[in-house]
C-alpha cells in the first residue's frame, strides 16, 4: 500500500487566528511539506491545479519541480491536471521535464476538473466538458507511446504530422492516472483504457463507492488489459493529531470554512460541527483523528476497496503551518508503518490461501 498526501495550496486568512497566508508563503511551505513527507517515509505527494484566488497552485509541475530538487525518493504527481482546458503536448513536456529533474518520480493524474474557472480562462466551452477530456486524454496517451507522433486532429486538437516531442521521460513512459469523482462513465472509461484509477471520496459513505472499483476492473478485463496494470487509489480528506481532540480542533474550522464557501457557490446546505463529527465516524468520509483512529479507518476501507494507494488531503483551508507539519510527521511515523504492516500481512494471507 502506498500512502501519500495531496493539496491545492490553500491561501487566505486563518479563520481562527486571522493570520494571512500569501501565495508566496504557501508555495515555499509546500516544498517544506514535500521534503518532510519524504523524510518520514511517505510515498507520494500530489498538487492540484486550480485557477481561483483561494489556491496558489495553477501549474502543479512548477511547484513539484521545486520540490524535486530537494528530495530523492518521494513520487511527485499532479492531483489533478485539468487536461480538458490544457494542451496535452505541453502537459506531457512539463511532466517529462519533471521526470528528468526528479530521475523518474513524476506522474500525471489527469481529470476533467471539479471547478470550471479554467474553461473560460483558456477559451473553452463548458458544453464540451466531456468531449474535451476524452479527445485530449487519447492524445496524451499517444504522446506517451513514443518519441514521434502523428495525430489526425479532432474537434478540439489540431493535427500533428510526424513530430518529435521532447524531452522524453527519464524512464520509458510517464505513469498516467485518471482521477474521477464517482461518475460511472468516467470509471468505465479508465477501465477500458487500462489506466490506473484515482477515486475522490469527499462526502457520503465511502463503502457506497466500492462498486465503482468493481466496474473499473470489469471493464478493464473486458478490454483485455492485464490485471497488474489496474492500480487504484482513493483520495480523501483527513488529518492526524496526537489526540482526537487535537485533530478535530485543528482541522474543523478551516475545513468547514472551505466547504461552506464552495457550498454557497454550488447550492449546498451549510455544514456544521455535527456534520463533521458524523463524517468522522466509522462509515463517514473524513479520516480525522488520532494515529490509531486514522489507521483503523484506512484499514477498514482497505478491506472494502482493496486499493493500492491512499492520498489524504490534509491541507484544506488555512491554519498554522507547524500543525500541518506535525500531522505529516504523525502520518509518516505512526500511521504509515502500521498500514504497511497490516497490508503486508493481508497479502501474505491471500498468497497462502491461493496456494
Amino acid at each position: 500500500m502506498e500512502i501519500g498526501l495531496y493539496t491545492f495550496g490553500d491561501v487566505g486568512k486563518d479563520p481562527v487566528t486571522g493570520a494571512v497566508t500569501t501565495p508566496s508563503l504557501r508555495l515555499r511551505q509546500l516544498v517544506e511539506e514535500i521534503k518532510l513527507a519524504e523524510e518520514v517515509g511517505l510515498d507520494v505527494f500530489g498538487l492540484g491545479e486550480h485557477h481561483r484566488p483561494d489556491y496558489a497552485v495553477s501549474s502543479p509541475a512548477v511547484a513539484l519541480a521545486a520540490a524535486a530538487t530537494q528530495t530523492s525518493r518521494i513520487r511527485l504527481t499532479s492531483a489533478v491536471s485539468v487536461l480538458s482546458s490544457d494542451d496535452p503536448v505541453r502537459v506531457y513536456q512539463q511532466f517529462s521535464m519533471l521526470d528528468n529533474l526528479s530521475e523518474g518520480r513524476a506522474e500525471i493524474m489527469a481529470g476533467r476538473g471539479s471547478f470550471i474557472e479554467s474553461f473560460p480562462l483558456f477559451g473553452y466551452d463548458l458544453d464540451d466538458y466531456d468531449t474535451l477530456f476524452a479527445e485530449k486524454l487519447e492524445l496524451l496517451m499517444r504522446l506517451n507511446d513514443g518519441e514521434t507522433i502523428t495525430w489526425p486532429g479532432g474537434q478540439h486538437t489540431p493535427p500533428i504530422n510526424s513530430r518529435g516531442v521532447y524531452p522524453r521521460p527519464y524512464g520509458e513512459k510517464l505513469p498516467l492516472w485518471i482521477a474521477v469523482g464517482g461518475t460511472p462513465q468516467s470509471v468505465a472509461r479508465a477501465g477500458m483504457l487500462g489506466l490506473p484509477l484515482a477515486l475522490a471520496i469527499i462526502g457520503g459513505e465511502p463503502a457506497r463507492f466500492a462498486p465503482l472499483f468493481g466496474l473499473y476492473r470489469q471493464m478493464a478485463e473486458r478490454a483485455g488489459h492485464k490485471r497488474e496494470m489496474l492500480k487504484t487509489s482513493i483520495n480523501v480528506h483527513g488529518f492526524v493529531g496526537e489526540t482526537t481532540q487535537d485533530a478535530c480542533d485543528t482541522f474543523y474550522a478551516p475545513q468547514a470554512e472551505v466547504m461552506n464557501r464552495i457550498g454557497r457557490e454550488r447550492g449546498w446546505g451549510p455544514t456544521n460541527r455535527g456534520h463533521f463529527d458524523a463524517s468522522r465516524g466509522p462509515d463517514g468520509a473524513l479520516f480525522v483523528g488520532s494515529p490509531a483512529e486514522v489507521t483503523d479507518k484506512i484499514l477498514a476501507n482497505y478491506q472494502i476497496f482493496g486499493f493500492d494507494r491512499i492520498l489524504i488531503q490534509m491541507g484544506i483551508g488555512v491554519y498554522e503551518h507547524k500543525k500541518l507539519m506535525k500531522a505529516i510527521e504523525l502520518l509518516g511515523t505512526r500511521v504509515a508503518p502500521e498500514l504497511r504492516k497490516a497490508a503486508g500481512a493481508s497479502a501474505a494471507t491471500a498468497s497462502l490461501s491461493s496456494s
